[in-house]
């Protein structure tokens, strides 16, 4: 066992019972099991700001969703992270609305600007969080802008596509009517919701602050939430414009996509892009 590890294990006071297991999903950082006398454990390796930033997500997640079960943090050191091991199983009736309800908790509590006091990262692309004012100008300034330059500059989107891009983020305030930023997960596609037998899980949180749309357009662009869900979100009443709210914040993790993953992405940016028309 690596010593670092060794020496935040004993900080935390946990003896291990034998070495590390590697888990599966770990695309971004190398993620193991580990039994210890205290209980199981899930060790991340990985860059050490990375880790501190998720290490920081997890605990302010902790706190604000107290209906939702988050991971806690045991420790975290170099690049080493240690938190608690959740067991997953099958989804029970009912999870969708406390995830619903657990995730309308969450972004209620909100004020502020938008952004964070620290960058972090969304998988492998780093995610600039300086605060603005508007969310508008941080969705513009600090999501679109940033990513269409660099999908642009690697030969993945042409002229065309990135002045559309472009536009759509230049235009904003025009359409978009701003308001409030709320805590958001800020990676919530649906390998990151686990259910466990205390209920739905998050893990592997972006965390920064924003319209909480960020977070619901991302469950609905790699999974299917039911419709038990949104009832339970929006208590019943939600937004006319969802659609065009949807597409709008699932360009940013499109465009990550296709950063991180190549020009398969490019069909799905163009049609969600697409969806965005205006009266």
């Amino acid at each position: 066992m690596h010593q670092e590890l060794e020496g935040l294990l004993g900080h935390i006071g946990l003896t291990p019972y034998g070495e590390p297991a590697g888990l599966a999903g770990g695309d971004i950082a190398a993620v193991f099991r580990l039994d210890t006398d205290q209980g199981a454990v899930v060790i991340k390796r990985d860059a050490p700001d990375r880790l501190a930033g998720e290490a920081e997500g997890l605990t302010v997640l902790r706190e604000a969703a107290t209906r939702l079960v988050v991971p806690e943090v045991l420790g975290q050191e170099g690049e080493w992270l240690v938190m608690e091991a959740l067991a997953p199983c099958r989804r029970a009736p009912g999870d969708e609305v406390a995830l619903g309800e657990g995730l309308r908790e969450l972004h209620a509590a909100s004020g502020g600007p938008h952004g964070w006091h620290r960058d972090n990262a969304c998988g492998a692309t780093p995610q600039p969080n300086a605060p603005l004012a508007d969310g508008r100008a941080f969705q513009r300034e600090r999501r679109l802008l940033p990513l269409t330059r660099a999908c642009h500059d690697r030969g993945l989107l042409d002229r065309r596509l990135r002045a559309r891009l472009e536009a759509l983020a230049e235009g904003l305030e025009a359409w978009w009517p701003d308001a409030p930023a709320s805590l958001v997960h800020g990676d919530l596609w649906s390998g990151n919701v686990l259910y466990t037998e205390r209920g739905p899980a998050l893990i592997d949180p972006a965390i920064y602050r924003h319209y909480p749309e960020v977070d619901l357009a991302m469950l609905t662009l790699f999974g299917a939430p039911s419709a038990a869900f949104f009832e339970a979100y929006w208590n019943g009443a939600g937004p006319d414009d969802w659609p065009r709210r949807e597409a709008l914040f699932q360009l940013y993790p499109l465009l990550n996509h296709l950063l991180l993953f190549g020009a398969g992405y490019r069909g799905a940016l163009e049609r969600t892009l697409g969806r965005l028309t205006f009266d």
